[in-house]
Parts: C-alpha cells; structure tokens; sequence
C-alpha cells in the first residue's frame, strides 16, 4: 500500500500547481485561555499578523487554533494548564469556512468529571479532574480525534528550531499531525494503540498477570499498532515525494521512518506483520514487566531528515539551514494536505518572518499567495510583514486586545 501511495503521490513538479480552496477561520471566541478572560475576533479569508511586543498574547491566540486539531497543541501543554490563573475551565470556540460551507467548533475542559482520555497525544495525563470536551456544530463529538474530519493544521514555532535534537517523541508527533490530516481515523487508532499498552503495562506492574487478558491487549495493541505503522508510512512517503519536487531558496530534505514495524510492512503482508507483533509483545511480558511498555513498536518510532543537496542529517546543519528545513517541510505537508483533502490547512507560523533573509521571506510569502492558505503569523514589527498578499490583516495585540493597525 505504502509503494502504491509513494507513486500516487509523485506528481510530475512540471504540472502547474493550482491553489485547492482553503480552510479559513472567521471568528474565534475565547473564555478563560491563558492571558484572555474573554475575546472575540473575526477576521477576513487571508493571512493575519499578530503584532505586538513579547508577552501580549500573540502565541496564545495561535495555541487556541492549534487545539482546533487534534492532540495538545503547538505548546503540548496539560489540559489544566490552559485555564487562565484562578480559572476552572478554558473554552475555545470557532467558525471556520471551507469547501463544503461553515462550520462551528467548541472545545475546552470540564473540571468534576473523570477524563476520558480520548485525547490522542496522552502520554502525560491530566489525572480525574479535567476532561476535555468537543462540539461541532453544537453537537458532542467523542473526544479531539473527532476534530481530524474537520480541521488541519501545521504549525512553526521558535521550539520546532529543536525538532532534529529534542526526543524521538516530538518527531513522532510531527508524523502523526500530518497523518492526521491524511487519514483521519489515524487520530482513533493512535489512542487505541496507547490505551492497550498502557493497560498491558500495568497489568504486567501491578498483576495479577492474567494470560487471557493480556492476549486480547496484545492482540489490540498489534492490530493497532500495525495500522498506526502503516499510516506514518503512507505519510512520510507521500511527505518526501512532496519535498522532492520543491524548487526555490528553500533546501531540498528527504525524510524516512526509522521504525521496525514500518520496515516489516514494507517487506511483508499487514496481517503477517501484525502476527509477529503480537508474538513479539508476548514473548517480551518478563522484560517488559520489569523495564516498563515494550521493547519495540510504532511508540519507538522515529523520523530522520536530510539536507539533500550537502547530504548532511538535518541535526548536524547550521542553525540556519535546520531553521529553512524546518520551513520547506511545512511548506511540503501544506501542499500535500491541500492536495489530499482538497483544501489547505491553516498553517500556523510563530515568531517565524524576522528571523528569515530577505529572500527567504519573500518566498515565503509568495508561498502562501499562491496556496491562498490562511496563514498566521506572529512579530513583534510590523515591517516584517509588508510583502505580505494585499490582503492580509495586521493586527495589534497588546493588553489581552486586539486592534487594526
């Protein structure tokens, strides 16, 4: 499925690139989210500057339309977390426009209730008192992996400058964004991955050791695994067909999964691979038991990233050259996301235009006309911005507000 898809994806980069219509954002309401007691905001079909100077709330803003998608965030902060200090609950609601017309969002937490941790980046809890909670178009969606069907986002931010040095799991949740936006039902099947080996492994700390039991998890974990794999495979290629094809003042990067299990599926059938996980995990329940989780699995997976005109790893380049690899890989899964779901996302760029040369910045800007993405930015001056589509909307944010500039 994975080779089938690589072809698919590898459109010839001489066939002119037409603009797919974009997922745009009309009004944003906020209650209680970090620095805002309250805030409404509505906004025209372009890109939109926040300026304003460090500690206004510009980040803040991009955060909220970032838990429009699944998962935690640009920030990946706890749930409780959000909440304006001496508040109980945060909300962030919205109405968003796309091809098949409006639609309206809410999500936030409610404090009293057991979470249901249908959150899919879950590997830090926010233990029994917060839940968080979804509507779209006023009804309840069970949990944030509904969100996958609705919105997609990508996201640049001054700590993604750490993405080729920090954890494996801040890699991995990169891939699983963007799969998220390609096949929705990852974000289901990512959770159900989680929740088996998090059950497996406290059966196997805390016992008794039930066999039948830790059969079905198993079986769960590997059927879910297996697809989890088979997802980020399809996406990374579909990804590094998308790359290849770039031309202009960005570099050229391929990327590849680093990962068992997305390698066996290359070589071998899905229900076999899935076989041998499942005998994998049970032939593993005394290590295990004793080092916690499991030895291998997609939760161990990893990207790698390659400067490909120095043939250089991306962590061993300049600051400079990781920052513009940064850059065209969000650019790359902007393209690709348009092209898959047949509307670009919102793409989401924080504290990104003064740090970029001239020439950069004027591509990059030229970029996002030509997807007509509505993109945000944030700056602290507004200079930066002037090459910006005709369009866009400047706006001032100082003291929780937000005014034209």
């Amino acid at each position: 499925m994975a080779q089938a898809l690589a072809q698919s994806a590898a459109i010839d980069p001489t066939r002119e690139r037409r603009p797919a219509p974009a997922l745009v954002l009309r009004r944003l309401d906020l209650a209680h989210f970090r620095s805002y007691e309250t805030l409404r905001l509505d906004v025209a079909a372009a890109p939109v500057a926040l300026i304003g100077p460090n500690g206004a709330g510009k980040t803040n803003l991009l955060e909220a339309l970032s838990l429009l998608a699944p998962g935690r965030g640009l920030r990946g902060a706890r749930l409780a977390d959000i909440a304006r200090k001496g508040a109980l609950h945060w909300s962030v609601g919205a109405t968003l426009e796309g091809p098949d017309g409006a639609t309206r969002i809410g999500t936030g937490i409610e404090r009293g209730a057991a979470n249901d941790l249908d959150d899919v980046e879950d590997d830090d809890q926010d233990g029994p008192s917060a839940r968080r909670i979804v509507r779209i178009d006023g009804e309840a969606a069970r949990g944030p992996a509904a969100l996958a069907r609705v919105v997609a986002a990508v996201w640049v931010t001054p700590e993604t400058d750490r993405l080729f040095l920090d954890s494996a799991s801040v890699r991995r949740r990169l891939i699983d964004r963007l799969a998220f936006a390609l096949v929705p039902d990852h974000a289901r099947r990512v959770l159900q991955y989680q929740r088996a080996l998090r059950e497996r492994s406290r059966l196997l700390r805390d016992g008794p050791v039930d066999p039948t039991w830790l059969d079905a998890l198993e079986a769960q974990a590997a059927e879910a695994g297996v697809a989890v794999a088979a997802a980020r495979n399809d996406a990374v290629d579909a990804l590094a067909a998308e790359l290849l094809r770039s031309d202009g003042p960005f570099p050229k990067a391929s990327v590849a999964l680093i990962g068992r299990i997305e390698a066996d599926l290359r070589a071998r059938p899905a229900l076999a691979v899935e076989d041998e996980f499942r005998a994998f995990l049970a032939a593993g329940r005394a290590r295990d038991a004793e080092t916690g989780g499991a030895a291998e699995g997609p939760h161990r997976t990893d990207l790698a990233l390659r400067h490909v005109v120095k043939d250089m790893p991306a962590a061993l380049c300049s600051t400079g050259e990781q920052k513009a690899l940064i850059l065209a890989l969000a650019l790359a899964e902007t393209r690709l996301i348009a092209g898959r779901r047949g509307q670009a996302p919102l793409l989401l760029l924080d504290e990104v235009a003064a740090h970029l040369d001239a020439e950069r910045r004027a591509a990059l800007y030229a970029e996002i006309g030509a997807l007509g993405v509505q993109a945000w930015f944030t700056g602290t001056e507004g200079a930066a911005f002037e090459g910006l589509p005709a369009a866009a909307q400047l706006l001032a944010v100082a003291d929780g507000r937000i005014r034209p500039m």
